[in-house]
């Protein structure tokens, strides 16, 4: 199967599973799932969907519980979209790479207010000497 066709039904399942945890499910320990990218095996027999959820631990484990008990929802919708022989099954994957990437900013943006902390207190200190020799230099 040619790439260029896996990447369509790709694109067809992030689409449906995206519209279908915004819309369609009820289950209120579904929320602040953003749905990234989606791999689908070159047999269109299964699909991996990697998700992101924003929260502490617990509010990700009950998101994923919930997701996995829509799993078969989930799958109509994808099967009523996609005409395909076999309707991928579909799993959901934890994708970190958001929160690795929040947790870099972070640690980036301490290690900025470090540094200029420390060329404020440098600058200061340079200041108080160059005064102290000036004073010198006048007596």
């Amino acid at each position: 199967m040619t790439s260029r066709r896996l990447a369509k039904i790709a694109q067809a399942i992030l689409e449906t599973v995206s519209t279908t945890i915004l819309l369609h499910l009820r289950d209120p320990r579904i929320k602040n799932v953003t749905v990234l990218h989606v791999e689908v095996a070159p047999d269109v027999q299964s699909a991996k969907i990697y998700i992101s959820i924003m929260g502490d631990e617990k509010a990700k484990a009950l998101c994923m519980h919930g997701l996995e008990s829509a799993k078969g929802f989930i799958q109509s919708k994808i099967a009523d979209r996609i005409q395909t022989r076999y309707t991928p099954v579909i799993k959901f994957v934890q994708d970190t790479a958001v929160k690795d990437a929040l947790d870099t900013i972070r640690i980036l943006d301490e290690l900025q207010v470090e540094r200029e902390a420390e060329g404020l207190a440098e600058n200061s200190s340079s200041e108080e000497q160059r005064g102290t020799d000036e004073e010198t230099l006048h007596e």
